[in-house]
């Protein structure tokens, strides 16, 4: 379990699920991904991402608010093989979906924060990477918050189709010694 501020980074229980299908079907949060999730769609990914944590003891952690306990979505870290077609991998990435009626709040840089100390300071991770579609602005403003740098590597997302809206992507990365020198 991750504490900031407002928030609890921790493992996924099953009453998470219901609320994370809602964001998950929501238009204006999976606005940047290839499509909505059905409910099926959505449990499945909550299983693999809950699975993940527990064979590895990190990953994508549910977030709640400390004040009421509401889930209000995921932050966390992921790791990319070297098979991923994403550049500079293998590497720890970080990444985060948060319903909407929790955006412009600063929850997802603090959450990320937190997320970054664990990667640097519990997984001895060299560097942080993060990704997504170049029209995704407000995700990069949330890297650039963290102290990431675009490492000027686009790419064609290997999981999209060519020509897809989304296919370009935009690649971020900040290393142990730039988090130190942040956060002090």
């Amino acid at each position: 379990m991750i504490e900031t501020n407002r928030l609890i980074l921790r493992d996924w229980k099953e009453e998470d699920f219901a609320p994370f299908a809602q964001l998950n079907a929501d238009p204006e949060v999976m606005r940047y991904f290839p499509s909505t999730l059905t409910l099926e769609e959505s449990n499945e990914q909550a299983m693999r991402i809950q699975s993940l944590i527990t064979e590895r003891g990190w990953g994508f952690w549910a977030v709640e608010l400390k004040a009421t306990g509401q889930f209000i979505g995921f932050v966390g870290l992921h790791s990319q093989d070297e098979r991923s077609g994403i550049p500079c991998a293998p590497f720890v990435e970080i990444g985060w979906r948060l319903s909407s009626e929790y955006w412009g709040k600063g929850y997802a840089p603090e959450a990320a924060l937190g997320a970054l100390e664990f990667a640097f300071c519990k997984l001895g991770s060299p560097s942080v990477y993060a990704f997504t579609a170049l029209p995704n602005k407000p995700s990069q403003r949330v890297m650039s918050k963290l102290g990431m740098e675009n490492v000027n590597q686009n790419f064609d997302h290997p999981k999209l189709p060519k020509g897809h809206d989304l296919e370009r992507h935009c690649l971020y990365k900040i290393s142990r010694e730039q988090w130190f020198q942040k956060s002090k």
